[in-house]
C-alpha cells in the first residue's frame, strides 16, 4: 500500500465522523481496530478522533471470524469449539437416544455451526478438515449400537454426507442461484462464462484464470469452478433450487468422489 492510498483511506475515515457528528451519532473511537492484510502492507497508522486505531490480527464480521492472513483456521476452531459444546449438551441432556431424535437434534443444534457462511470460510488446510469432521464422528458414536462401526458405514446408515461433501455441495448450490438469478450477489461479478467450444460437458462452464497463492486457489470463485464444470447438462438446466439438489444427490451416487476434494 502507498502513502497516496493511507492518506485516501484516513480521509474516509475524516468523512464518516463528520457524518456521524452531524448525526449526533457519535463513534467510540476506542473500540475500532484496523486489520492490515497482505505482505506488502505496510502497516500505517490510522488516526479517529486524534486517536491512534489499535491493530488487531483477527476480528468477527457478521459472525465470520477473519484473519489478517485471510486463513480459516481460526474460524475453523471457534465453529468446532461452538459445535462441540452443543453436541456436548446433547450428550448430557438427552436420555432417549433414538436415531431419529439424535439426528433432528445435530441437524438442528450442532451442524449449523459447522456450516454458517461456509462458503466464505471453507478450509483447505487437512488439518482444519480433520478438525471439523471430528464433530460428526463423535456424533455418530454417540449412536446405540454404532460405536464400533467404521465412519463410512455409520455415514450409510444414517445418510449423511461428510462435512466436506456438504461443503463442496454448498459452494455449487450457491453458483446455481448465482447463475439463475435466485441471489441478490451477481454471478458476473465472480464469474465469467468460458468461450470455448467444446461439445463435451454443459453450456454454462465457467473460464478459469492461473492462480498462484493458496489464498486465491481455495477462495469461494475459484476453487469451484472445476466441479461446477464438471455437471452433467440436466442438472444445470434444473428449474429450482431443489431440483438441482436432487441432481447433486444423483451425480453422487453416480460419480464417487465428486464431492471430495
Amino acid at each position: 500500500m502507498y502513502l497516496r492510498d493511507r492518506e485516501s483511506i484516513q480521509q474516509d475515515l475524516h468523512r464518516l465522523l463528520d457524518w456521524s457528528d452531524k448525526r449526533q451519532m457519535p463513534f467510540n473511537s476506542e473500540k475500532c481496530m484496523v486489520m492490515h492484510i497482505g505482505t506488502r502492507n505496510n502497516n500505517f497508522t490510522y488516526y479517529m478522533e486524534n486517536q491512534a486505531l489499535d491493530v488487531v490480527t483477527d476480528e468477527k464480521d457478521l459472525g465470520v471470524n477473519i484473519s489478517s492472513d485471510l486463513k480459516p483456521t481460526r474460524q475453523c476452531q471457534l465453529a468446532y469449539a461452538k459445535a462441540s459444546k452443543a453436541l456436548w449438551l446433547i450428550a448430557r441432556t438427552i436420555s432417549y437416544k433414538s436415531v431419529d431424535a439424535l439426528l433432528r437434534l445435530y441437524k438442528s443444534l450442532v451442524r449449523p455451526h459447522l456450516e454458517y457462511s461456509v462458503s466464505v470460510w471453507s478450509p483447505y488446510y487437512e488439518k482444519d478438515k480433520i478438525l471439523l469432521e471430528r464433530i460428526q464422528h463423535r456424533f455418530t458414536r454417540m449412536i446405540p449400537g454404532y460405536k464400533n462401526l467404521p465412519y463410512e458405514e455409520r455415514l450409510r446408515k444414517l445418510d449423511l454426507w461428510t462435512l466436506e461433501e456438504r461443503r463442496n455441495r454448498a459452494d455449487l448450490l450457491q453458483v446455481f442461484k448465482m447463475y439463475k438469478g435466485l441471489s441478490t450477489i451477481s454471478f458476473s461479478n465472480f464469474f465469467t462464462l468460458s468461450t470455448v467450444v467444446n461439445t463435451r460437458g454443459h453450456t454454462a462452464k465457467i473460464a478459469k484464470s492461473r492462480c498462484q497463492l493458496d489464498i486465491r486457489r481455495f477462495f469461494f470463485s475459484s476453487r469451484v469452478i472445476d466441479r461446477w464444470n464438471r455437471l452433467q447438462q440436466s442438472v444445470i438446466d434444473s428449474g429450482s433450487v431443489n431440483s438441482f439438489k436432487n441432481g447433486l444427490d444423483r451425480t453422487r451416487k453416480a460419480t464417487m468422489g465428486f464431492f471430495t476434494d
